[in-house]
This record gives structure tokens, sequence and C-alpha cells, in this order.
């Protein structure tokens, strides 16, 4: 794990540097920012991906009901017949969720390296970075301590809870409408037993409240930046289909 992370905190610091004839004290932070996008640029393909499946899932819909007129009373030989459609089709059930996954990693590095005092058997210099008056490597508690809700570090904070509040909204709005409309594959018309999780999952973006204000100010901003990435990703590849794709977390 350590070349790992220094090879990491040299990549953090190599961005910070290019961008800090632009952005001055806050280049560590404008850093941040700038790998969490070549992170979801990255993995832009698997989102497309994922959104060609919905798709091709929704296009599947007659067949779906079909198959729970048919199996309905049998929730088993009903999970069998729908994963055997979708494997004739070629439409993977569970694509979504891959863009999702692959960002855990990257989040837990930026995590990692605004807590760890040492990086590679050295003194970790990335821990003395801020973002205006907040420190990239504390927490919202320390902010509070500092100087309460409104103060130097606070406001900081305060910034980052007002543009997750709005990305959380807008993306529950639009999972909402989605429901309503049929979107473009009902939960229950791919695996049984979706229904319930899939009607959860939009309010699982109000968690992102949770981990900003509980991890540190780094990695806040990785899941800041990646759950506007996820909105205005689902707005541009959902724009032809009701409501849009389902919110995953971690963006």
């Amino acid at each position: 794990m350590s070349p790992v992370m220094s090879l990491f905190a040299s990549l953090v610091g190599q961005l910070a540097d290019l961008l800090r004839p632009l952005c001055h004290t806050s280049a560590t932070a404008a850093a941040i920012v700038l790998f969490t996008a070549l992170v979801r640029l990255a993995v832009h393909p698997l989102s497309r991906a994922a959104a060609r499946g919905q798709q091709a899932r929704a296009r599947l819909a007659p067949q779906l009901s079909e198959l729970r007129g048919r199996h309905g009373r049998d929730p088993e030989r009903l999970r069998r017949a729908v994963l055997e459609l979708h494997a004739k089709e070629k439409v993977p059930p569970l694509a979504g969720c891959l863009p999702g996954l692959l960002q855990l990693p990257a989040f837990f590095l930026m995590y990692h390296l605004f807590s760890s005092s040492r990086i590679g058997g050295e003194a970790n210099e990335l821990l003395g970075h801020r973002l205006f008056a907040a420190g990239l490597d504390e927490r919202w508690a320390d902010a509070l301590g500092a100087g309460g809700v409104f103060g130097p570090a606070g406001s900081v904070y305060v910034v980052l809870f007002g543009v997750v509040a709005v990305v959380s909204a807008f993306t529950y709005g639009r999972a909402r409408r989605q429901l309503a409309a049929g979107g473009p594959a009902e939960p229950e018309q791919t695996l049984p037993g979706m229904g319930a999780m899939a009607r959860v999952l939009p309010l699982m973006s109000f968690a992102t409240l949770v981990t900003v204000a509980v991890v540190p100010l780094a990695a806040a901003l990785y899941v800041v930046t990646s759950a506007t990435w996820s909105a205005a990703e689902r707005v541009f590849l959902y724009r032809d289909t009701p409501g849009a794709g389902t919110p995953t977390t971690v963006g």
C-alpha cells in the first residue's frame, strides 16, 4: 500500500504544482477536484454502457411483464427466467453499479492520503495544505471548534453542504420522476426484490451530506465533485428517457 500511496501523493502534488499559478494557496484543493474529474472521465465509458443497458432493459419491458404474469407466484423461477432473458439479450442487469464501485478505490486513497501523518516513511507534506481557511486534513468538527458554523473554516463546509443539498435534491427528484413515469425500466421489471431497493437508493444521495461531515475535507471534495459530475452525467446520458438513472453513492 505504501508505494501506491507514495505514487498517489506524488500525483496530487504534481497536479497542485500545475495549478498553483492560478489557484495559489488552494492549489491542492483544485488538484483534488481535477483528479476527481479525471477519475470520472476514465469511468465514463462504463457509465455510457450502463445507460445503454438501462435503455435496452426498457425495450425488454413487455417480455418482463409477460414473465411476471407467468411466474409471479414462483419468485425463484421468475428470477431465473429474468436472468435468462437478460443473458439472451446480452443486457447485464446490474451494470449500472460498476461506475460507482470503481470509484471507491480512488475515494479511499484520498481518504488515507489526508489521514496519514507519514507516506512512504516520510512526513506527509500535504497535511498542511488548505482550501481557504479549512485544512484539507481536517473535518467539519475541527471547523466548528475553530470558529463555529459560519467561522472562516466552517463557511467552507456551509458551501459544500449547500452544493450537496442542491445536487441531492436534483438527483432525488429525477429518480422519483423515473419511478412515477415507469422510467427506462422499473425495478420490478428487472430482478425480483429490486423494487424496494431502488426506491431507497434515491434517498441515499442525501447520505453524501453525512460523508462530507465526517471525512477529511480532501475526501469530502472528492465526494462533492463526483456527486456533481454524476448528476450532470445522468442529465446528458438519459436526456432522451423519462426521469434519469438511479443514483449511486460516491457520485
